[in-house]
């Protein structure tokens, strides 16, 4: 009796092992955000701006850490304001000589963009870091809470009373237009 009672815990104790490395391997991988990306949320009546930032291949974590901040920062400033400039030149030429049986075809396509994007954004803090052991890559998300910003643009004393006012007035429009924007790019 000792023996079936024995084993009895030992399958037992053996299954709830098992069941407990399921949960964990389940629960393991990427936290949301870092599949979602950066853009502009709302959460809980509070609307923000959100940036995701990586960096893979650095060593030195403290260096990876700050770039992968920097670049969540970059990637809310280009939802304010981002300069693209395109430049596509297309040249192609048939040649015939002679009799109209041999010819020259030539083709050339050349494609040239440049991004600038330039904010000065006060309030962007890191919320969440994700290190991805596999793949050393670091992440890390940055949030801009919109109330928080009209605040910060009302105490700002470099800019004066007609753009302080025109961004106030205009930031919820902004916001509300972004969010029209990425719904139409979401997956469905």
């Amino acid at each position: 009796m000792n023996r079936i009672l024995g084993f009895r815990s030992r399958l037992v104790g053996g299954g709830v092992a098992i069941a407990l490395m399921i949960g964990l391997v389940a629960c393991g991988g990427p936290p949301k955000w870092v599949k979602q990306g950066s853009g502009a949320f709302n959460e809980k009546d509070s609307k923000a701006f959100y940036g995701v930032g990586s960096v893979v291949g650095v060593r030195n974590e403290p260096l990876a850490w700050d770039t992968a901040e920097n670049r969540a920062r970059a990637e809310i400033a280009k939802t304010f304001e981002t300069y693209t400039g395109y430049l596509m030149r297309d040249f192609a030429s048939s040649t015939t000589a002679g009799d109209f049986t041999k010819n020259t075809e030539e083709q050339s396509v050349e494609r040239a963009i440049k991004t600038v994007t330039t904010a000065t954004l006060s309030g962007v803090r890191p919320i969440e870091r994700y290190k991805d052991e596999k793949t050393n890559t670091y992440y890390v998300l940055t949030k801009l809470n919109l109330e928080e910003m009209k605040n910060n643009l009302e105490q700002a004393k470099e800019l004066n009373a007609q753009v302080r006012d025109y961004v106030k007035k205009n930031a919820d429009k902004l916001f509300d237009r972004l969010e029209k924007e990425e719904d139409k790019r979401a997956p469905k």
